[in-house]
């Protein structure tokens, strides 16, 4: 194939098991694939000032995509590109329902091209799990259930305190209330993570390309959960990770190496023929 666009996940895909470093062959092979004129791209559910914090100085710094597809920004200049907002009269929808099947569930927004986060009173654990390595400041506080979903999301994060109940077991049900507006879906971090319907990493990426002029044939994607699915289908070539989820393996045309086994270079480096 003629790859012209290669589209990497951060955590569980591109850095280490620490969640902020990329490896030096990492580096290598995505400084090699820009020589090589090839487009790279970073895109994951993180924000883009986290994700900013982590491919700052390597080949990746540039455009990033995060939250799921929903926004992307020039790192140069934080310049937002765009934003695909949940509406709120869904989000109320899907929030209020998911909070009657998971009464001790809170419920947090993520707003302002993923720079400010207003979490529900109650809420247990990191509003925001990259904050600590941030490319800069960004917004936290809590407020009541209705201040929470009064403005429209980049994405909702439902997160439950019993640590035993999986993100997955809430997608489910998500998943079963088919609340119209809603695309509810799950990346290994410990809650459900709700984006507007149509909106994934494939729309962003398929985005992204276009304005390119480059097709999808030509676009290599790597991804290890069920966030990356879309992209690992829509793309020439889906790589998922040797420590991917059983979802994003089925979605993918191949699987590669675990992640701290490099395998995200082990693939470039045999399409650059290196």
């Amino acid at each position: 194939m003629g790859v012209r666009l290669i589209a990497t996940d951060v955590d569980g895909t591109l850095v280490r098991s620490d969640h902020r470093t990329i490896s030096p062959r990492n580096r290598a092979a995505f400084a090699a694939a820009r020589q090589a004129g090839i487009d790279v791209l970073a895109i994951s559910g993180r924000q883009p000032y986290s994700i900013g914090a982590i491919v700052a100085g390597s080949p990746l710094e540039g455009f990033v995509v995060g939250s799921n597809g929903a926004v992307a920004v020039d790192l140069a200049n934080r310049h937002v590109l765009f934003e695909e907002l949940l509406d709120v009269d869904a989000q109320r929808t899907l929030a209020h329902a998911m909070l009657a099947e998971f009464p001790e569930a809170r419920v947090v927004s993520v707003r302002s091209a993923g720079n400010e986060y207003v979490a529900q009173h109650g809420y247990v654990g990191e509003q925001d799990p990259g904050a600590e390595n941030a490319l800069w400041t960004v917004s936290h506080r809590f407020a009541d259930l209705d201040d929470v979903l009064a403005e429209p999301s980049l994405k909702l994060v439902v997160k439950h305190p019993d640590p035993t109940l999986a993100p997955e077991q809430m997608l489910e049900v998500a998943r079963g209330l088919a609340v119209p507006g809603t695309h509810p879906t799950t990346s290994g971090a410990p809650f459900l993570e709700v984006g507007r319907a149509g909106v994934s990493k494939a729309s962003a990426l398929a985005r992204f390309a276009a304005d390119r002029g480059i097709d999808p044939a030509d676009v290599v994607t790597f991804g290890d959960n069920l966030n990356d699915v879309e992209m690992l289908r829509w793309a020439g070539l889906g790589v998922a990770m040797g420590n991917a989820v059983a979802g994003a393996k089925e979605a993918a045309d191949e699987v590669t190496l675990h992640h701290e086994a490099d395998g995200v270079a082990v693939v470039i480096e045999r399409l650059l023929g290196l």
